[in-house]
């Protein structure tokens, strides 16, 4: 038994030990796998996270250029009083504080107008259809999110037990109207606090020009202030984000102004380094919201142009790669004179094209212009022969006549007359056409008619060359046609090329079509701002107010190029400076938006249809 046990011993062990190897083998395929789908995600999350960590750099580089208080494009005019000339040291004194309230207010319109921009391409998503939401979710976010819609459509279908599209549709809706919720708020409260600033600065617009240092100091304070409720407006965006799976990434920092101290913070009391401290820290509040407002909305920011037509863009890229394998096909490189051949050919088309339909019309063009002479003188030449032929042919019927009337005619008897007596004197010897035409006068007849037909014909030729000659510069221009249309067809696409008036500052029907746009929506905003001033409705009021001041600066830039050309930029300036003071009455305003629509010539309707 001991014998047995001992024999059986090492099987044992021998199984045991082909199971741990087996438990070993699995246990590293496991490993492997969970390393290769670890590696792929981190690849996937690298891949897309690039252009974003990129963008971020690039965004932290703009912010700290925004350190200084230097002007890089004119914003909208601040609402201050107009001063007089006395007080022009005065005012180039405090061109500093003037510079500093601008920057601020040039921030906060940046940031609107990029928060704009990608909302209102989110409001055009949402309004559309299922089947347009279900595609933009599946062929215009990239191929990752064509991978993942399709594997997340066939298992709601496993799942279901057919195709079901509502999962999909309502995960669309909810995808946009997640980036809609964050935009609304960010652009509500950045509105906002331009507004509150602007009507701050109006208010205390007298006592800026009169005392810059003591209402400046003041202003910063309650500037500190407004940067608090900006905190608290959209300060929760960021553990919004934290806690969104939709949202790729996961980099977010919380929005943390920094404060005035309390001490000092009466503005007569403040000196000049206190006021420099504050300015400081109004720029490091401006920084931090650059950054915020960057980092939310790179995370809700509309797809790029190559997202969102990566498909054309791949078809694009494979359709040239072939052409490319069957260029190369045909190349010297593969041992083939194909290309080579053809551009000959291309070559002598070229030239055969540019000798028969430029060069030689515009060479008749130029002979026809300037040879005049030469070819009169041919023409006197030919007019010359055909007289000889004509008083010859007079003088046969004038002797023909004599002979046969017996008397002497007039000299100055008309062709008709005597081509009458020729015809009846023809007609009589065509009785007896065989007598006649040996002993009478029928061959002569004959003659005479035969110098009747040559005088014709070379008259007709002469009238005929006449009309060649001229219409010859018709003829050339008509050879030139091809060429004229080609070369206008290049002209337009290199015009439409450079030019790109799509937008509101170019000089075409469709710039000019949105600088009128741009006017009907400050028109709209300035009537919601009356209308919700009478329903005593604050902080809806104020947020309108903010985004009219966001149009009118979008209007500003747009028509700033146009008036100066035509020299009405004072005056338009000036209304639209109107637009924007809180203190103006909304009926004033709208009399100025319908002056501006009518009067200006950046703004009138495009007389081209």
């Amino acid at each position: 038994m001991s014998d047995q046990a001992t024999e059986d011993e090492p099987k044992s062990l021998q199984n045991a030990a082909s199971m741990d190897d087996d438990h070993a083998i699995q246990e590293e395929t496991k490993g492997v796998k969970f390393l290769i789908s670890f590696y792929s995600n981190y690849l996937w999350n690298s891949l897309a996270n690039f252009n974003f960590l990129r963008k971020i750099s690039f965004l932290s580089r703009q912010t700290a250029a925004f350190s200084t208080f230097r002007r890089r494009r004119a914003c909208l005019p601040l609402p201050l009083p107009s001063y007089s000339p006395e007080s022009s040291l005065v005012v180039k004194e405090a061109s500093g504080v003037y510079d500093v309230l601008e920057d601020i207010i040039e921030h906060i319109l940046i940031n609107l107008h990029s928060v704009q921009k990608n909302l209102h391409f989110w409001q055009s998503r949402a309004e559309g259809s299922n089947s347009r939401k279900l595609y933009f979710m599946m062929f215009e976010r990239g191929p990752r999110a064509l991978i993942d819609g399709t594997l997340q459509l066939l298992q709601q279908c496993i799942a279901d037990g057919g195709p079901s599209l509502h999962h999909v549709c309502q995960s669309a809706s909810s995808y946009i109207s997640e980036r809609l919720t964050v935009l609304t708020t960010l652009r509500r409260g950045l509105a906002t606090f331009l507004a509150e600033v602007y009507m701050e600065v109006d208010r205390c617009g007298e006592a800026l020009v009169k005392d810059p240092e003591k209402s400046f100091s003041s202003l910063l304070v309650t500037i500190n202030g407004l940067f608090s409720n900006l905190e608290a407006s959209i300060g929760h965006l960021h553990a919004t984000r934290q806690t969104d799976s939709s949202v790729d990434g996961s980099y977010s920092f919380p929005l943390l102004f920094e404060t005035l101290p309390e001490v000092n913070s009466e503005g007569s009391q403040w000196m000049g380094c206190e006021i420099k401290d504050a300015i400081n820290l109004v720029n490091k509040n401006l920084q931090k919201l650059d950054s915020y407002v960057s980092v939310i909305v790179a995370k809700h920011q509309k797809p790029k142009k190559v997202t969102q037509y990566w498909i054309r863009y791949t078809c694009g890229a494979i359709g040239l790669s072939v052409c490319s394998m069957w260029l190369l096909r045909h190349s010297r490189f593969m041992g083939s004179s194909d290309i080579d051949n053809w551009v000959r050919e291309a070559k002598d088309s070229t030239v055969s094209f540019f000798s028969e339909h430029v060069e030689q019309p515009l060479v008749s063009i130029r002979d026809e212009l300037f040879d005049t002479f030469r070819k009169r003188h041919k023409g006197v030449m030919e007019i010359e022969e055909v007289q000889l032929t004509a008083n010859s042919l007079h003088r046969m019927l004038l002797a023909f006549s004599e002979q046969t009337k017996g008397q002497m005619l007039p000299e100055n008897a008309s062709d008709q007359e005597l081509l009458e007596i020729v015809m009846n004197r023809y007609e009589k010897e065509l009785m007896h056409p065989i007598q006649n035409l040996l002993n009478g006068e029928l061959a002569r007849a004959l003659l005479i008619q035969v110098q009747k037909l040559k005088l014709d014909i070379e008259t007709a030729m002469l009238e005929l060359d006449q009309i060649l000659k001229a219409n010859e510069i018709n003829f050339a221009v008509l050879a030139a046609l091809p060429a004229f249309f080609l070369s206008l067809s290049l002209l337009m696409l290199v015009r439409a090329w450079f030019k790109r008036d799509t937008k509101a500052e170019g000089k075409g029907r469709i710039a000019r079509r949105q600088r009128r746009l741009l006017l009907v929506e400050v028109e709209k905003r300035i009537m919601q701002y009356q209308t919700f001033v009478d329903q005593g409705l604050e902080n809806e009021s104020q947020c309108m107010f903010g985004l009219m001041l966001c149009s009118l600066d979008r209007l500003f830039h747009a028509v700033e190029r146009h008036a100066k050309e035509t020299g009405e930029w004072q005056s338009l300036k000036q209304d639209i400076f109107d637009l924007g003071k809180p203190s103006i009455q909304t009926t004033y305003k709208l009399v100025v938006t319908s002056r501006m629509e009518r009067v200006y010539e950046c703004l009138l309707p495009s007389l081209k249809r």
